[in-house]
């Protein structure tokens, strides 16, 4: 049987989701309290593997296994076997062709800005703090230059394995409540670090310290070393995966908004 999760887990104190020898996993907590369920050891396959202190409210994953469990016997049973800051969120049977990751036809990131000149202790690790004021107009602007179908290999980390730069951003949307700036992306698959360097090149626009067509050029240049900063990790969350409808899993979770 195989089955499907939505996962949901704070990344700070996490070495990112990816399995590690010496390192604090997602993966390796979630691998193990479902195997304690399932009472065999299983290995589970992701949407897309987040980076350390990078979060998540819908994280999708897939399993096989052998063990006949009701859905709330897996989503209890987890649970009770996980630390603090990871939860499964859901559990739902699928069909054996469906994939966590080559199944999925789009993936969707929030990045959240505390646009103020103190940072906040009870918001440490959840968002990213940026004390120049941030013009939402001209991040909107810049934004433009990144929809649609783009070589991003400015955008993408220098160690990125992914074969091809290209990518389709399918949305890419800012708004602000108060003295936070919300960032929503969504695209077909993302390149290594590619959201943070969005952020960070979109807040330099947002500052003033570039013109809005500096996007553009960063983008022309298909070079990582002229595009900007890469913006922290603490204010992004996965929040949602696309699959075909057949699949019947929803496509997102609950979207971080603080006050």
């Amino acid at each position: 049987m195989r089955i499907a999760c939505a996962v949901e887990y704070d990344g700070a104190g996490f070495s990112g989701w990816q399995r590690q020898d010496h390192a604090r996993s997602v993966q390796a907590a979630v691998e193990k309290a479902l195997s304690f369920v399932a009472d065999h050891p299983l290995q589970v396959v992701c949407a897309g593997r987040t980076d350390a202190g990078v979060h998540a409210t819908w994280q999708i994953i897939h399993f096989d296994t052998d063990a006949v469990r009701s859905e709330r016997s897996w989503l209890l049973g987890a649970n009770a076997n996980l630390p603090d800051g990871v939860r499964i969120v859901r559990v739902q049977p699928v069909d054996d062709d469906f994939h966590a990751r080559f199944s999925a036809e789009a993936r969707s990131y929030r990045y959240v800005i505390l646009n103020q000149e103190v940072p906040r202790a009870l918001l440490r690790q959840r968002v990213t703090w940026e004390r120049r004021p941030l013009d939402i107009a001209r991040m909107q602007q810049g934004a433009r230059y990144l929809r649609g179908e783009h070589d991003f290999s400015s955008f993408r980390a220098m160690a990125c394995q992914a074969k091809s730069p290209v990518r389709t951003v399918h949305r890419l949307e800012l708004a602000r409540s108060g003295k936070l700036v919300y960032l929503d992306v969504q695209a077909n698959a993302f390149l290594h670090h590619m959201v943070r360097n969005i952020a960070g090149v979109l807040m330099t626009v947002g500052c003033g310290e570039r013109p809005v067509d500096w996007v553009d050029e960063v983008l022309g240049h298909r070079d990582r070393t002229r595009g900007g900063i890469t913006a922290p990790p603490g204010g992004l969350y996965l929040v949602g995966v696309s699959y075909p409808t057949r699949y019947g899993i929803a496509a997102g979770g609950d979207l971080p908004v603080y006050g």
